[in-house]
């Protein structure tokens, strides 16, 4: 393999974090690829790979959360380090392609007819039509004069309001009256409300780009104090990029790495699985994760606070169990407890022990039922599927034919296998990203998530470069190989506590109009 790289090269290897033998590996999983996942069934409601909880458990959920989280530290997660780019996909299309003139607008560019139409609906609209005014231009004029790439320009143009090049998370997304919110001071206003510990601290973390952190840093400057005051708290904000040494190395057709003009290796980020490495580094109690772009206007706020609450509740509540379970296998025990504990392994953590199980001896069953228990809890809210991209829960069988429950994508699954094909589609529920975990264990020390995950998993993406085809590689997704060998619980949540924003139209929508 040295022969393949110049002194140069290894040098920027090493400034990476990555050794040859990374960079090796990476190249070796191009050349055979990632299994697939095999799904043996959806989870369900009805299978019981899905919880669905009465109003009776929310209440006591929602009690458990007032209680357990006493004393304890909270943290909200939120990966925001993706750029707003995708949202604007069909302007810049519009931009590039439109002159003037076309023969049938609304059949040509529907998305771009009903953003126009609703202009003044988006929560920036202020901000666009203050940018005109200053430059000496009329909006209304240009609306009427149907130059509408202008309007567009403005505002994605860096030179202009510059929304092509910010932050999905310092887009605004809401507005109550004359105050409009980005969809990061949304996830401050929430989390405030839930993630609030019983120091009186609104913890959150946010991974972003290099880039967007003086920005970031310029928002928190304006509005902390103001969002302080308004929920009589502390707010604690941190950020962290992804880490270099979690990078990919991108290769041609034929597994030979690619270079730039100055000759130099071409890396790109590891993709969302990069990010177990900054979760690895969080430290409190409970931890809730939910992506940037899933947020709600205050009206609708309600419901998503009332369950995360539940959410942590039965997380605690799991966990209480789960220690005790512990205790009594850390010291002597019965037979009987030893049967107890399998039984809750196998009913409440979907776990699938040894099939040799009973026959081994007493101290070889408990040794079985600590490797089970002693790991990282996450409980899972899902959504039932409205025809969202994305992955679900499902009952997986590893290459030991090992049974689990995991967040599986649909580029895991062999979809050109009719039987895999089929199930997948008979997946009732939706991951939204509605996460809330314990990364500690039962003596207070936090586990290392790294050795949680499944590196047998990963995705491969081929794009066109010129005439040419490269490669590039993404770490196992954060939802389901980088969190592979937690301990799962998945939980049905109502459908109004999923309102992401994927195009700028989803805006339009009256979950966040209102």
């Amino acid at each position: 393999m040295s022969k393949s790289f110049t002194e140069s090269d290894l040098a920027q290897i090493a400034a990476l974090g990555l050794s040859e033998a990374d960079i090796a590996q990476q190249i070796d999983n191009f050349k055979k690829g990632f299994s697939k996942t095999r799904i043996s069934e959806p989870a369900t409601v009805e299978n019981g790979g899905i919880i669905k909880l009465s109003d009776s458990d929310v209440s006591t959920y929602e009690k458990a959360y007032r209680k357990l989280t006493a004393g304890k530290k909270l943290l909200k997660f939120v990966p925001a380090s993706g750029a707003a780019t995708r949202m604007f996909n069909d302007l810049y299309a519009f931009t590039s392609t439109y002159f003037g003139v076309a023969n049938n607008f609304e059949a040509e560019f529907p998305q771009v007819k009903t953003f126009l139409e609703n202009i003044r609906s988006f929560a920036f609209f202020n901000d666009l039509n203050d940018c005109m005014e200053k430059a000496g231009l009329d909006l209304n004029d240009y609306m009427k004069r149907g130059d509408y790439t202008a309007i567009i320009n403005f505002l994605l143009k860096e030179q202009y309001l510059g929304y092509g090049q910010l932050p999905k998370a310092l887009i605004k997304f809401h507005k109550y009256g004359n105050i409009q919110r980005t969809s990061f001071e949304e996830h401050i206003v929430e989390g405030a409300q839930y993630a609030q510990s019983s120091d009186g601290k609104t913890r959150l973390h946010f991974t972003i780009s290099p880039e967007h952190k003086p920005l970031f840093r310029k928002k928190i400057a304006e509005v902390k104090k103001y969002y302080e005051s308004a929920f009589n708290t502390e707010i604690e904000i941190k950020f962290s990029e992804q880490k270099h040494y979690t990078d990919r190395i991108i290769v041609d057709e034929y597994n030979e790495p690619v270079r730039d003009e100055d000759g130099k290796l071409i890396f790109r980020p590891g993709g969302h699985g990069a990010l177990i490495e900054n979760l690895n580094e969080c430290r409190a109690d409970v931890i809730f994760i939910k992506n940037i772009d899933n947020v709600a206007p205050d009206w609708m706020k309600h419901t998503t606070i009332i369950y995360k609450k539940v959410l942590a509740g039965m997380l605690l509540t799991l966990q209480e169990k789960v220690f005790g379970y512990l205790e009594i296998l850390s010291g002597k025990t019965t037979a009987e407890q030893v049967t107890e504990c399998k039984k809750f392994c196998e009913k409440k953590l979907h776990a699938m022990l040894p099939k040799e199980f009973d026959s081994m001896t007493l101290g070889a069953r408990k040794k079985a039922l600590r490797n089970i228990l002693d790991r990282p809890i996450r409980v899972c809210g899902m959504v039932r599927n409205q025809g969202e991209p994305g992955g679900g829960p499902f009952y997986t069988i590893d290459q030991n034919g090992t049974m689990s429950l995991q967040i599986v994508e649909p580029g895991q699954v062999n979809r050109k296998e009719p039987e895999q094909d089929e199930i997948f589609k008979g997946g009732t529920h939706f991951n939204p990203v509605d996460i809330v975990c314990s990364t500690r264990d039962r003596k207070g020390r936090y586990y290392d998530l790294r050795k949680y995950v499944d590196h047998s998993t990963g995705f491969i993406s081929k794009k066109n470069k010129g005439s040419s085809v490269v490669k590039t590689q993404e770490l196992p997704g954060l939802w389901n190989g980088s969190m592979a060998f937690w301990n799962t619980v998945f939980v049905e949540v109502p459908l109004a506590t999923f309102n992401p924003v994927k195009t700028v139209n989803d805006l339009l929508r009256k979950e966040h109009q209102g």
